[in-house]
């Protein structure tokens, strides 16, 4: 008897667009991203000034699962994390997401944000197990559905010193 095989994790490459954009429609068909913006945000993610980090989990040949991460200075922030729903439950979602708090750590980032659908209780308890806190709301954050965003924290620096106020994010309801 073989055993599974586990998705491979790499990064994200021009050429992954397409697959990516499939699995993208497939899970968030109201708001699913566009061609555009993820090659904007892979321009961002090469050579000595990158800020962005991509990356893809491969099962065989088909594209199973995708994350990326943006980095400003000593904050990061968790822009996409998708994992096929033959793959749910598998524990790929925490792979991707450990692969780009590594990568905020070798951004140097003291912090990571994150926007949740209020509806995604799964991605919620994926986000709190790797130590993300809430901290407030985007209200009608997605459309088209005005669908609230749960905003969540994780303070990576082992000084967390740091208040909310120092940290509030625009358009955000801070609840602490």
């Amino acid at each position: 008897m073989t055993e599974p095989v586990t998705p491979a994790l790499r990064e994200m490459r021009w050429w992954d667009i397409d697959p990516v954009l499939e699995l993208e429609k497939a899970l968030f068909p109201q708001d699913a991203w566009s061609r555009g913006m993820f090659w904007s945000e892979l321009a961002h993610s090469r050579g000595p000034e990158a800020t962005r980090r991509y990356v893809v989990a491969e099962h065989g040949d088909r594209v199973v699962g995708y994350a990326g991460l943006a980095s400003d200075g000593d904050l990061a922030d968790v822009q996409t994390i998708a994992v096929a729903r033959d793959h749910w439950g598998t524990g790929l979602g925490g792979r991707l997401l450990a692969e780009l708090l590594r990568a905020a750590t070798a951004f140097e980032c003291a912090e990571v944000m994150l926007e949740c659908r209020v509806d995604n209780v799964r991605a919620q308890k994926l986000y709190q197990r790797f130590g993300f806190q809430p901290i407030g709301f985007r209200r009608g954050y997605y459309q088209p559905g005005n669908v609230d965003a749960l905003v969540m924290r994780l303070t990576t620096a082992s000084d967390s010193g740091s208040t909310t106020e120092s940290t509030s994010v625009q358009g955000t309801e801070i609840n602490d």
